[in-house]
């Protein structure tokens, strides 16, 4: 069985686990009302999706 010869050092552990990550959602404000909200999505303030509203609140 096969064992390591030196102990994986925390920086060389580090850099290969750097693309292991959360990612953010790609926000955009809303130009009716100016809130963050998902893009290409219904903004869930005012009910509006390029410039029409599409949800009465």
């Amino acid at each position: 069985m096969a064992v390591p010869f030196r102990r994986t050092s925390k920086t060389a552990k580090r850099q290969r686990r750097t693309h292991i990550k959360l990612s953010v959602p790609g926000m955009v404000a809303c130009p009716n009302c100016g809130e963050m909200k998902l893009a290409h999505r219904v903004c869930k303030e005012c009910g509006t999706y390029k410039g029409k509203e599409v949800v009465n609140k």
